[in-house]
């Protein structure tokens, strides 16, 4: 760690991605609960829900998920979140989808302060808190007959609840309604009873494949309380979760296919490293390390998920990536951010939400996609070579089309992000390690509240302006430290305070620290030049990035509304739309042109201004453009609708045209039409 000090009460320190911020065991905090001993202390803390607010093209995005399917699924999605729903005390549907909703319902609803909202998530609140008995149950009880669309049996499962013991922490968080810690004692103390007799895997596999949710907030009201029950009951569940630690770590489950669920490894990926809060034991930590190393090369897909609709496959660039699996990594993320502190988990985060999460739901939150492709040409109801394929509606963007789950899970996905965009630390300072446009509230120093102004219009823009005052206008200045991450493909960022260079040697993955008596009116300016690189996947296949985005080839759209057979309404909605193009698209790029050297001039950027109002994430409005040279391979043709097979790297003699075309790149997430991974001649 090097620490510089600069003129007046300035100190200014580096911190390495994967440094001592980890351990910290010496770290406090007496404006924001960090975790209680014998816990292990976060460097970082979650601030209370509505604390953050979005702002720029960060809010209009929530906006629009207010005006769309989130903030009408009891009215899109009627059969199971309307007043039947069993969360509601009706005889519908009662087990996962309801809770699904309101935890991703419920964080939009207090971020935006909407009352209409509000008061749409208060009547789940209610009746789960109602519906607590003598010995701490919740929930449904009682087993229906089979309803076609509803899932009215395994009542007592424990995985549901989970869910709905999220949609709590978080209810509490924003409220501070002291209900909730009785009724999450009550609860906590009947699985300590009940779970040696009904383990988490009694009623369906779910709970014990995702225990690590439940995990999560028996901690969080550990650290609330101090009840020592608390520790044993996360003993407990931890030994009955499925074994994810040995899985990444000696198990060859992520280099082979079929061998999990898509999503299952979503949530599962956290639970090592909640439970590492109390092991303290570092092979927790080296576990999801290692996951991602063996994943890079084999299920890996560049967007930062995995091949898995709904097994694991290679990572194939036409095999699915599943809507749910990216709210749930990204979830998964944000909590192994807040304990472990390590860089790259922010960096990953945000390589899922800014590739993966705009370009499965449409511009209007009125329909999404169950299974996303990396190459994605066509989306069309043809054969796919999913091995979930569900009547092969799972690519057609539609509102139950594939299967339900994803509609009602999709919205924990941006609200969550907003949540983990600013954190307290845990020597009373304040960081910001992923970036998008917000504004914050954060109690510092002495306790005093920091206003911290965060404008930028990162991703589609490296630059980003801090802008510092405080609550009490009385208050003129405080000290203490202020964090931000220096991004891993960032190898120099141009660093001002108040307009005066600051020079530092910083590394890509570091975080910088400025500690100082931070006045009102200070700003800090950073920027992280980014540059053009190019990354391989599958069979040697080329990825076009720069900083946190990944580049795919323009495609025009045309998109046509079209109805379900009768015989499939109640399984997959009443319409859906397909998109289908008239652009080629059978491009490779030339192995001389993605030489280092060449990218500057190969590959040459465009940006445009991001305009108020104007959504962003779409082939028309795109701001960034990258334009380059490619060949076509006239024999790589469409097969059953999509990308037809073919080798992306090969020496097989020569299969592409002569002639050298301009084509244009824009961002991932920004296409429903596209080529991201290209093969290479």
């Amino acid at each position: 760690m090097k620490r510089i000090l600069l003129t007046g009460l300035v100190f200014i320190s580096v911190l390495f991605g994967s440094g001592s911020a980890v351990k910290g065991d010496n770290l406090y905090s007496e404006n924001y609960l960090n975790n209680r001993y014998p816990l292990l202390k976060k460097p970082y803390i979650k601030l209370p829900l509505g604390s953050i607010k979005p702002k720029g093209w960060m809010r209009q995005q929530l906006e629009i998920m207010r005006d769309g399917m989130t903030g009408n699924l009891d009215v899109v999605y009627e059969k199971v979140m309307g007043k039947r729903n069993g969360w509601l005390g009706g005889d519908g549907d009662v087990w996962e989808r309801g809770p699904y909703w309101i935890d991703g319902l419920l964080p939009l609803a207090y971020i935006l302060e909407d009352k209409r909202l509000i008061e749409k998530v208060k009547p789940w609140i209610e009746w789960t808190l109602a519906s607590q008995k003598a010995d701490g149950y919740f929930g449904q009880d009682t087993d229906r007959p089979n309803e076609p669309g509803l899932q009215r049996d395994n009542a007592m499962d424990w995985w549901p609840k989970m869910v709905m013991l999220k949609v709590m922490q978080q209810y509490y968080s924003a409220t501070g309604d002291q209900r909730v810690i009785q009724f999450l004692d009550n609860y906590f103390r009947y699985q300590l009873k009940q779970l040696p007799a009904n383990p988490l895997d009694k009623w369906t596999f779910w709970g014990s494949q995702r225990g690590g949710d439940n995990l999560m907030i028996v901690y969080w009201l550990y650290n609330i309380t101090g009840e020592k029950y608390l520790l044993d009951l996360g003993e407990l569940i931890h030994k009955q979760t499925f074994n994810w630690t040995d899985i990444f770590l000696n198990q060859n489950h992520l280099s082979r296919q079929h061998s999990l669920h898509c999503v299952n490894l979503a949530q599962g990926f956290k639970e090592p490293v909640v439970y590492y809060q109390q092991s303290k034991d570092y092979k927790h930590l080296e576990a999801v390390d290692k996951a991602v190393s063996v994943m890079r090369h084999t299920i890996g897909l560049p967007t930062g998920l995995w091949s898995g609709d709904e097994l694991l496959r290679f990572g194939n660039p036409v095999y699915g990536s599943e809507l749910c699996t990216a709210v749930e990594m990204m979830f998964s993320l944000e909590e192994i951010l807040e304990v472990t502190g390590n860089t790259h988990w922010a960096d990953y985060l945000e390589r899922i939400a800014y590739n993966v999460l705009p370009t499965q739901v449409t511009d209007t939150y009125s329909a999404r996609q169950y299974y996303q492709q990396v190459n994605q040409v066509s989306v069309t109801r043809n054969w796919r070579d999913f091995t979930t394929p569900h009547d092969d509606t799972d690519i057609l963007f539609g509102e139950l089309t594939g299967y339900p789950c994803c509609t009602s899970n999709l919205h924990q996905g941006w609200p969550k992000m907003v949540q983990n965009l600013i954190y307290a630390t845990g020597d009373n300072g304040v960081a910001a390690l992923v970036y998008a446009p917000c504004e914050a509230k954060v109690k510092v120093g002495d306790g005093k509240t920091l206003l911290l102004r965060e404008e930028t219009n990162y991703p589609f823009d490296e630059a980003i302006a801090f802008h510092f005052g405080f609550e009490d206008k009385k208050v003129k200045e405080s000290f203490f430290p202020f964090r931000f991450r220096v991004p891993a493909w960032c190898t120099q960022p141009d660093i001002r305070l108040n307009g005066e260079k600051l020079s530092l040697d910083t590394q890509p993955g570091e975080i910088v620290s400025i500690s100082r008596n931070w006045k009102t009116g200070d700003v800090l300016n950073v920027e992280f030049p980014a540059q053009v690189d190019i990354s391989y996947w599958y069979d040697g296949g080329a990825v076009v990035e720069r900083g946190p985005l990944l580049y795919a080839l323009k495609m025009n759209e045309k998109w046509v509304k079209k109805n379900i057979e009768k015989e499939y309404v109640a399984k997959y909605g009443s319409w859906y739309f397909e998109v289908t193009s008239d652009s080629p698209w059978n491009y490779a790029f030339m192995k001389k042109n993605l030489q280092k050297e060449s990218l500057p001039a190969g590959f040459i950027v465009e940006k445009k201004a991001l305009k108020d109002g104007v959504y962003p994430w779409n082939v028309d409005n795109a701001p960034l453009q990258i334009r380059t040279k490619a060949n076509r391979i006239p024999s790589w043709t469409l097969y059953r609708g999509s990308a037809g097979p073919i080798p992306f790297n090969t020496q097989q003699g020569k299969d592409y045209t002569d002639t050298e075309e301009t084509i244009e790149l824009i961002p991932y997430g920004c296409t429903t039409l596209r080529i991201a991974q290209f093969p290479v001649r």
